[in-house]
């Protein structure tokens, strides 16, 4: 199981972080190790001192796939639902400074967190997936897949030129305006339209 993740898919984000939009997705990696078991807590990493949340909609791959059309691309995903990207902001920062990787800030332990999946069905319109998270419940991140610069379609076909995607693979793609750092003792809780799917304590 790969966990492929989309930056800087969301222009706002991108111009609050201080980056180019980008003309093609922006693709990086988490191990297997980086997913948060579902209801276990997340423990502030010590190597830290500015976690950021950075909340976004995640795809199930359900057929394995090489060179994939944009046009075909739906077949490949059958689930939807929305993930946390925690990512040590201090470390990413310091490691750009240095024309370095920054897999140290993204890819650590239990960085990847994700809610339950929805089956897609036809019901499901994936050209205006709403998702939100509140912080202590307070909305700190609004979203909507219809502002993402890449759709899900166009993702997936660019990572498959690079990737085989396989059965249950996950794709993180990408996060809205409003990230934000995040301290021990706070809740996080994600949604999709209405629905909660996803909630963390910060331990």
């Amino acid at each position: 199981m790969k966990i492929i993740c989309i930056g800087r898919n969301y222009a706002e984000h991108a111009q609050e972080l201080g980056n180019e939009i980008p003309d093609e997705p922006v693709v990086f990696m988490k191990p297997k190790s980086a997913l948060l078991q579902a209801h276990t807590p997340f423990y502030y990493p010590e190597f830290t001192n500015e976690l950021n949340y950075e909340c976004e909609l995640v795809l199930r791959i359900c057929k394995n796939g090489k060179y994939i059309q944009e046009r075909h691309a739906a077949n490949y995903f059958n689930g939807i639902t929305v993930g946390i990207d925690f990512t040590a902001r201090d470390i990413q920062n310091t490691c750009r400074e240095k024309g370095l990787p920054w897999e140290k800030a993204k890819a650590f332990d239990n960085s990847a967190a994700i809610g339950k999946f929805l089956d897609l069905t036809p019901a499901v319109n994936l050209k205006n997936v709403n998702f939100s998270l509140k912080k202590n419940n307070e909305t700190v991140q609004k979203g909507s897949s219809g502002k993402m610069i890449f759709s899900f379609e166009k993702i997936v076909s660019h990572i498959s030129n690079y990737f085989s995607l396989n059965i249950g693979d996950i794709i993180f793609t990408g996060t809205p305006a409003g990230v934000g750092e995040c301290v021990v003792g706070d809740e996080l809780e994600a949604f999709m339209e209405d629905k909660s799917y996803l909630k963390i304590d910060i331990k």
